[in-house]
Formats: C-alpha cells, structure tokens, sequence
C-alpha cells in the first residue's frame, strides 16, 4: 500500500448521499467474510444506509485508493437509529439520547494494519464528542460459535483490540438481526452484542 495514493475524507450527514452505492456494495464485499458471512443485496443495502441520510449528525470517514473506496466507517446517534438497536439500552436503563452508536468499519484485506482501523475509531469518537449530550460510544458485534464451521483457521478476533481501544463487551446488552449467510437457504436471526466505552 502506497500512502500517497490514499485519500481519507470524513462526511457528516447527508453529505454521504454520492458514496451510499459504493458503500452499500463495499459492505457486501467486507461482511462477506467471517464472522459476518452476508449474502447481502444492493437493494437492502441502499435502504439501510438511508438512515444515515436522514440524521443531521450522522458521521462517516470515507478511505480512497485514488479514486476507488475501499474503506469505511459509520456512526449515528443511537435515538436516529432503528428501534433494535435502542430497546437493550432502554431495557437497562439507559437513556440512548445520550449513546452514539458506530456502524460498519470496513477495509479491504490489503489496507488492513496500517492503522486504518484504529483511525475510525478514534474519528468517531472525536465527532461524538463534538456534539454534545452523548456519554457513550458503542457498536454491536455478532456472536458466533467458537467451532463455528465456516471460521477460517487463521481468524483472528478482533475483540482484543476493542478491549484495547476502551470498549468493554456488555453480554447484559444484546439484540438480533435477520440477514441470509452464504452458506443459508433463507435468512435468520443472528445474536449480536454490544461493545459500550464512556466519552468523558
């Protein structure tokens, strides 16, 4: 990877709208992989990415290699997100007015540990800070069985650099989602559990 060739731009709001389709299709390519294994469609993917259109203060950093995306990472107040996602918190009694929620943080294999990744945390965490009345920060990942079948043997998860950004993993706060994996007839309900850290 030749740093001179990457471009990393950072889009508030509907300043998204131009890059939704590359973003939809670059999540297609990304979650493809373990642990996620979506068999996703463009279609879907447009009328998720929709919400983040619609919130004001909903954030993403853009990663370009020359003119191709081939990175991404999202975040939105958890109030401007679907019901899903803010029942847990509400469950616990946790106001989600004051929680912004992280999306995707996609990057293509050959971008991957040159510090992307750690760059979009800390973006997302700069840009919920700059709007006032949030207290946490959290993402959701998904549950997978250690044996899982299809979890290469080269895996590597990911939760110890969370651990390390300042996330602590919340089992108490856990949703679920529907989506079709590769090796899936139809879809199903997949577990997914949130990963919280304080901003202050």
């Amino acid at each position: 990877m030749k740093s001179n060739q990457i471009r990393i731009e950072s889009v508030v709001g509907n300043e998204l709208k131009p890059y939704l389709e590359k973003i939809g299709r670059l999540r297609i390519e990304v979650f493809r992989e373990f642990p996620y294994l979506y068999d996703g469609s463009e279609e879907y993917e447009q009328e998720y990415l929709k919400t983040y259109l619609e919130s004001p203060d909903s954030f993403a950093v853009l990663v370009f290699d020359n003119r191709e995306l081939v990175g991404c990472s999202t975040g939105i107040p958890l109030r401007d997100e679907d019901e899903a996602f803010q029942k847990p918190f509400l469950m616990a009694g946790i106001d989600p007015e004051k929680i912004f929620y992280c999306g995707e943080s996609i990057l293509r294999k050959k971008y991957r540990g040159h510090g992307i990744y750690k760059y979009f945390f800390s973006e997302r965490e700069q840009h919920a800070k700059s709007l006032d009345g949030f207290n946490w920060i959290t993402f959701c990942a998904v549950v997978r069985a250690v044996d899982h079948p299809l979890k290469p043997e080269n895996y590597q998860s990911l939760e110890p650099i969370w651990s390390k950004y300042g996330y602590q993993k919340r089992p108490d706060l856990t949703t679920s989602f529907s989506w079709k994996d590769l090796h899936e007839a139809s879809e199903s309900e997949k577990e997914m559990v949130f990963w919280i850290k304080p901003l202050h």
